[in-house]
This record gives C-alpha cells, sequence and structure tokens, in this order.
C-alpha cells in the first residue's frame, strides 16, 4: 500500500513511511523533535473497560518504540450509538483514560463517528531528542535479539472468541495487551546500545524481524525455543485456532524464511498477529546480560531469541 506514496523530502523530516517504522518524527528544533502516531481497532475482548486500556496501550507503544517519550493523545472513536449503549462507550473511554495516565500524558479531546462496528484507539504524541531516536533499521552482524513479552495473543484471543480458552488464558493475555511498554522502552532508550528497536504488533514477531532486517540489509537466525510464548498457545495453534492476519502474515514472509527441520514452536506462533506486543531490540553482544538486568529490575523479563547475521536479508529459524 505505501508504495502508492510519494516519498517525502523535507529537511525536517527525520522519520516517514519510506521504512514502514513504528511512527513520524519531524524536527521541531535542534535538541527536539516531535512524534505522531496512531492507532484503533475493533475490540480484542469483551469487557469494555478492559478494551479501553488494550487500545490505549497498543497506541502508546509507538512512541516507546521509537525512544521517544509520550506528551499528549487524542481518542478515536468509532460507535455504534443505536445498538450499544453509550454507558458501555464511557466504560471504553475511561479505560483509555487510565492506561493514558498510567503512561504519563493527558488525553486532551478527540474525535468520535456513528460507524456500524465498535472502534477505539489513539492519536499519540510524544517527543524525542533528534539524535537519540531508534528506529526499526540499524541492526548490525553480531548484535542479539531481545524480546520484551510472550507471543501468542491474536491466538489466544481467537480462542477467546471462540469460547475455547481457558478462564486463566483470558486474564493472562488481558494483563499482557494491557500492560504498557513504557519501562521496557525508557531502559532500552535510556542505555544507549540499541541499534534499532521495533515493537512486534500485528505483523508479528517474524514480520516485524524481517521489516528489520530488510531495511537494515542483514539476516539474522532466530532461536524458536528461546522465544517466550503464553501458556497453551501453541496447543490451541495446532488445533487451527489462528487469525486470518497471522496466517497472511506467515505467507508474506515465507519466501524470505528458512524454518529448520524439528523446530518444536510452528511457525504461526512466530507469525502471530499481536495486539500490543513486546519491544524487538537488536543490540551489541556484550551489552545483553547487562540490559537483561537492568530491565528485570523495572519488571521487564526480557529473552535473547535470535542473532544478527552478516549477509542479504534472510532469516532462519532453528
Amino acid at each position: 500500500m505505501l508504495r502508492h506514496l510519494k516519498p517525502v523530502h523535507h529537511p525536517d523530516v527525520l522519520v516517514g513511511h519510506e521504512t514502514r517504522d513504528d511512527a513520524a518524527v519531524f524536527r521541531l528544533s535542534a535538541d527536539q523533535a516531535v512524534i505522531e502516531t496512531v492507532d484503533f481497532f475493533t475490540p480484542v475482548v469483551d469487557d469494555p473497560y478492559w478494551f479501553g486500556r488494550i487500545a490505549a496501550a497498543n497506541a502508546f507503544s509507538d512512541v516507546w518504540a521509537m525512544g521517544g517519550r509520550p506528551i499528549f493523545a487524542l481518542n478515536l472513536v468509532g460507535w455504534p450509538v443505536k445498538t450499544l449503549p453509550m454507558e458501555m462507550l464511557g466504560e471504553v473511554l475511561r479505560g483509555g483514560a487510565d492506561t493514558a495516565a498510567e503512561a504519563g500524558a493527558p488525553v486532551l479531546g478527540g474525535h468520535s463517528i456513528d460507524d456500524p462496528e465498535p472502534k477505539y484507539g489513539m492519536a499519540v504524541t510524544g517527543l524525542v531528542h533528534p539524535d537519540r531516536i531508534l528506529r526499526n533499521v540499524g541492526a548490525r552482524p553480531g548484535d542479539r535479539l531481545l524480546l520484551t513479552k510472550p507471543l501468542g495473543s491474536g491466538i489466544a484471543t481467537t480462542a477467546i472468541k471462540r469460547g475455547t480458552a481457558s478462564g486463566a488464558l483470558l486474564d493472562e493475555v488481558t494483563r499482557l495487551m494491557a500492560t504498557l511498554n513504557r519501562a521496557a522502552g525508557e531502559v532500552l532508550a535510556a542505555s544507549g546500545a540499541v541499534h534499532a528497536l521495533t515493537d512486534v504488533t500485528g505483523f508479528g514477531l517474524l514480520g516485524h524481524l524481517w521489516e528489520m532486517l530488510e531495511g537494515s540489509g542483514v539476516a539474522a537466525r532466530l532461536q524458536a525455543e528461546r522465544v517466550p510464548v503464553l501458556p497453551g498457545v501453541i496447543e490451541l495453534a495446532l488445533a487451527g485456532l489462528v487469525p486470518g492476519g497471522s496466517s497472511a502474515n506467515l505467507a508474506w514472509v515465507e519466501p524470505h524464511l528458512r524454518y529448520a527441520p524439528g523446530v518444536a514452536v510452528p511457525a504461526i506462533v512466530l507469525a502471530d498477529a499481536q495486539t500490543n506486543g513486546g519491544l524487538l531490540a537488536a543490540v551489541p553482544a556484550d551489552r545483553v546480560a547487562g540490559l537483561v538486568a537492568e530491565l528485570a529490575e523495572v519488571g521487564v523479563v526480557a529473552a535473547e531469541v535470535g542473532e544478527v547475521q552478516d549477509g542479504p536479508p534472510s532469516l532462519e529459524v532453528v
């Protein structure tokens, strides 16, 4: 789709759409740039309050994925006013406001339309120093790949919609999707060690990693057994409880993918479309242990899941 957009040539546009990055960045001055991102979607859980929290957390994530800090947000609402009560929308907005408060950024307004299907999200504005922007390109051979959340939210929410998920899985995936990437993003940005950074969302781990590799001009080897996955998700995937978006992700990346025989984790799990998934960082090998320890201190369990390699863009899973 982005190929239909003309390249933007402006001296203060620091990040546009050319590398499919997480947000746009525009320089305001020598020491300040604005980050702008927007995201919204249909409900992923039935509880309206938690839908609001999850959608807001997902929208805020892109600012931390760029190395910045959010400063305010605007609500985006599509609501079927004749079929769903406005009190339910109030709960969605309350959830979004609570997440925004946790993110340290107020909600200053927004826009709503009458829509046959409920939708909610936010446009989020952030700030970053122009010299400290973190992008989804820049990974170098020898870098290690760190992932800060387990995979499986797309498969789990599909199982929830079909009534086959356990109560424990519902609680865990709801908590996971509503958890901000603030702590992880702040540690990684402050470290000065990150060569490339993105958040794992709609394109799944394989898709977002492929974007990083293609944009950086490098290859990678992913160690499947090191990738954290929500309990029960592999079994659900083997039973066919897979969202269509995850299947599309796998089909998109397969031409560039070599999946070693005997890998226990199905490829569809690594391609699973995530809602507010974790951050994926490419960092020097000698900084991995220190960063994992720093992340643990703020409650983030990070896993080293692979290595960036020299060579034309390609992805091997072993």
